[in-house]
């Protein structure tokens, strides 16, 4: 039987309940990390605690909505008294919002897309990075997107937020060269999920990667031998 390269290691997901994050708990916990997933959908979150666990993986389910003003910070301090440390984080869960002109985007829609895309991930810096620098080799990684870079029209609200998410992380990466924590984005491209679907609805889904083909990029980087720090990895299939 191979070595599991995670063995012993802990992981906290976010938007685990499905799409990527599902992918990413699932391919984590293979690999022997002991996994923390949170997602606001209850019972999703039962359906990857049974397949984990099937497959002799272990895992703690935390149903959360990200935008809780004080849940963020509570998880963390769950996560310090039961294991005094972080050794992965993987912010994954994000929002699309509406495909539409930017004169029409409603402050509701920017609230939430920059909320969940944005500040979200800016509140598990400051929760976490204690516990992720505990860790002998913290790894963070955060979801991007080419629609950071392309901005194309209609996408004013998404690329905005992945733009400035992109920046947060690259920013805070600067800060940690002093020490064994990395962190990383991973620009996972067209992938087959209900986010996608939503963007563009006349897609053959089946052209696209599934997220369990994403997954082993994100494992890759989690690995205490990776070394890179401040990059936009991004997916290529094959």
């Amino acid at each position: 039987m191979s070595e599991k390269r995670l063995e012993g290691r802990v992981a906290l997901v976010t938007g685990a309940s499905r799409g990527i994050g599902y992918a990413v708990a699932k391919a984590l916990a293979a690999e022997g990390a002991q996994i923390i997933a949170t997602a606001r959908t209850t019972g999703a979150l039962e359906q990857l605690d049974d397949e984990i666990r099937s497959a002799g993986g272990q895992c703690t389910l935390v149903p959360l909505d990200l935008m809780d003003p004080e849940g963020i910070e509570k998880l963390a301090g769950v996560i310090a008294e039961r294991w005094g440390k972080l050794d992965i984080l993987v912010c994954n869960a994000g929002v699309l919002g509406q495909i539409t002109p930017a004169h029409q985007i409603t402050a509701k829609t920017w609230n939430e897309v920059l909320g969940v895309n944005t500040i979200v991930p800016a509140r598990f810096i400051r929760a976490f990075e204690a516990l992720l620098r505990a860790s002998d080799a913290g790894r963070a990684l955060f979801t991007s997107s080419g629609a950071s870079t392309s901005r194309r029209a209609y996408w004013a609200a998404y690329s905005a937020s992945k733009a400035a998410l992109d920046a947060l992380v690259q920013s805070w990466a600067k800060e940690l060269e002093d020490c064994a924590l990395t962190a990383n984005l991973v620009d996972p491209g067209a992938t087959r999920t209900k986010m996608r679907a939503k963007a563009a609805p006349g897609e053959d889904p089946e052209t696209l990667p599934h997220p369990d083909e994403v997954a082993p990029l994100f494992v890759e980087l989690a690995l205490p031998s990776e070394t890179r720090n401040g990059e936009i990895v991004k997916f290529e299939r094959g």
